[in-house]
């Protein structure tokens, strides 16, 4: 092995396992030999390597410089050692010394099979930069090598040498993986290291789900149906909003596809994850309205400046809306990017019914307690003269009287007492019937089409 032709054969098998060009291999052995020299000469050494890697022969020369004071040893040599090989030098001269290759062969083979791997190492990490640069969000598939503290570590099929890691946060609980299983993932960020770029898969970020679909929807792949947005509750709920470039393609229906076999095999691939897939819009509240499936809203408002949305629901869907610990309306935000605040179509009616709710609802009794007598219609002015003379101003002062406290109200005729009991009783009237109304308000059409299992109402 240490003769120049079975260095060179060794490394030549070392150099085409790397996938090593030849030219390389001769430059990289070259560097080796060179590497070796300094090791024995000094830094500054100077030498002539010609390598015959058809042959497999080396020779190596060194060339150092004749002088009368040796200042670097490495590159230079006295007069005196100089006329050692040849009484005819002068300074000024430089000294050829061809060295045998077994003298320091195996420093070079070393030092070259270092450089070999160095080189292997670098062109490794530029191909991994160059293959999975621009992939970011694309499926990758591969098996699982092993599962250290809770992470997976996975050998891709079509790059082994990459290093990718799926770490605990970015895995779906519901899921079990053993060593060998084979598995699929989206690649969510290229990471670098001391070791060089490490790919980071998910099967837990929306990410994922889009890629999914990507795979299963033809249309997706040409660019006629576009995700525009995706929020998801890993192992619970995932919801996706499309829209299509085609007037033509209902993107709903194209992500769904003929008896739901499209979004099946994404759900299979989830574990049974529900999927609800609504269309886009650019209109926040139409938007809103949409991403709240499978409830259906009444009415929806926005505000701009403050990104937020206020959605009125009947009472039999308010639960709906909200969803399991919130997480309908939670994922909805998500999806639209708004704040979206909920009202029951009893909260937004005790607020006069007309417009949008942006300020805070206060308690009922702050509530009736701003509004004068004189404001209220129905009330004649002397009495509500009468009733300021005694301290009543406000709703909330008459709100809860009796009969026999009325008759006791000083300067109250008969008559007035009448005319305030009546509206009293017709006031509580409309609030108990108000209270009472429920699914009145007509369903809107949603567009939504939820894939999971039937939706439970939250308690």
């Amino acid at each position: 092995m240490t003769t120049p032709a079975g260095i060179i054969g060794a490394l030549r098998e070392l150099a085409t396992a790397k996938q090593l060009e030849r030219d390389e291999l001769v430059d990289l052995l070259r560097d080796g030999i060179h590497a070796a020299l300094v090791k024995r000469y000094g830094p500054n050494v100077r030498a002539e390597i010609e390598i015959d890697d058809m042959k497999g022969g080396i020779r190596v020369t060194v060339l150092k410089d004749v002088v009368e004071d040796v200042e670097d040893p490495s590159s230079q040599v006295s007069v005196e050692d100089a006329r050692w090989e040849d009484p005819d030098f002068q300074p000024g001269d430089v000294l050829e010394e061809e060295i045998p290759f077994e003298a320091f062969g195996r420093l070079a083979v070393q030092a070259a099979k270092q450089r070999i791997i160095q080189r292997v190492r670098e062109g490794e990490r530029s191909r991994i930069r160059d293959e999975f640069g621009h992939k970011v969000g694309e499926l990758v598939s591969g098996e699982v090598q092993q599962i250290e503290r809770g992470r997976l570590v996975i050998m891709l099929n079509r790059f082994r040498e990459a290093e990718a890691l799926i770490p605990y946060r970015e895995q779906n609980p519901r899921e079990h993986f053993h060593q060998g299983d084979p598995i699929r993932a989206v690649l969510k960020r290229l990471e670098e290291t001391p070791k060089g770029p490490r790919l980071i898969l998910s099967r837990a970020d929306p990410l994922f789900v889009q890629a999914l679909f990507r795979l299963e929807v033809p249309e997706i792949q040409q660019g006629v149906v576009e995700i525009r947005a995706a929020a998801r509750e890993v192992a619970s709920r995932t919801k996706i909003a499309v829209v299509s470039r085609d007037d033509s393609i209902d993107p709903v229906g194209a992500c769904v596809g003929m008896k739901g076999s499209r979004v099946q095999a994404v759900v299979n691939e989830l574990g049974g994850e529900r999927i609800d897939i609504v269309p886009w819009s650019p209109d926040p509240e139409r938007f809103a309205k949409l991403a709240l499936a499978p409830a259906r809203v009444s009415r929806v408002f926005s505000d701009a400046d403050s990104k937020t949305v206020q959605a009125i629901v009947d009472e039999d869907q308010l639960s709906l809306a909200i969803g399991r610990n919130g997480q309908n309306v939670r994922l909805a935000s998500e999806l639209t990017g708004w704040k979206i605040d909920l009202y029951s179509s009893r909260e937004w009616l005790e607020r006069g019914g007309e417009g949008p709710l942006f300020a805070p609802l206060e308690p009922e009794d702050e509530l009736v307690a701003d509004v004068l007598l004189n404001e209220l219609k129905g009330m004649p002015p002397d009495l509500v003269e009468t009733l300021e003379a005694t301290g009543r101003k406000t709703l909330r002062d008459i709100l809860d009287l009796e009969r026999e406290d009325v008759d006791k109200i000083e300067g109250i005729t008969p008559e007035q007492a009448d005319v305030l009991m009546a509206f009293l009783s017709e006031l509580t009237e409309e609030n108990s019937e108000s209270e009472g109304e429920k699914g009145d308000a007509p369903e809107p059409e949603t567009g939504a089409k939820d894939t999971g299992s039937e939706a439970t109402p939250a308690a």
